[in-house]
This record gives C-alpha cells, structure tokens and sequence, in this order.
C-alpha cells in the first residue's frame, strides 16, 4: 500500500493513499477513533475512479500522529499474519 505524505507535522497527519478504498480506510479510521489520544481522524475520497483518497489525523497534545499511525498498522500486521486458512 504505497502512501504520499501530504502533512506531518507532530499532532497532525495527512497521506494520499494509493490504490486503496473504502474497505482498508475504514479500518484505519475505526481503529484511530477508538483510542484516547486521538482527537479527530477520518479519510476523504473525492472523485472514487480520479483521486487516490486521504487520511487525516490529529492527535491529543503530545502524542505524534505517525507514531500512532504506525503502531496501529503493526498491530494489524499481527492480526492478519496469525489468520489461518
């Protein structure tokens, strides 16, 4: 999943998220939302078949939106490595 950073500045995150949806931002956005130190994160699509679509994060003073970032994506990792078929 390739990504553009369009914004880090400490608390505030902004990436373009290549070839993905609804489906995977969604989760990004549930997960961020459930935890204390996030103060607002949600993604954006504009045109679905034109624009690659956006997350956006801002977190609780001192925390750093791409360390929270990549926390949650570690911990997704580990959940659908440990998936057995």
């Amino acid at each position: 999943m390739p990504v553009k950073v369009l914004k880090n500045e400490g608390r505030e995150l902004r990436i373009r998220v290549v070839g993905e949806g609804h489906t995977a931002l969604q989760m990004f956005r549930s997960r961020l939302n459930d935890r204390d130190d996030i103060e607002y994160a949600n993604y954006f699509q504009n045109h679905p078949d034109l624009d690659d679509p956006e997350l956006y994060v801002r977190t609780a003073k001192g925390k750093k939106a791409s360390k929270i970032l990549k926390d949650i994506c570690s911990e997704i990792s580990k959940e659908f490595s440990s998936i057995k078929l």
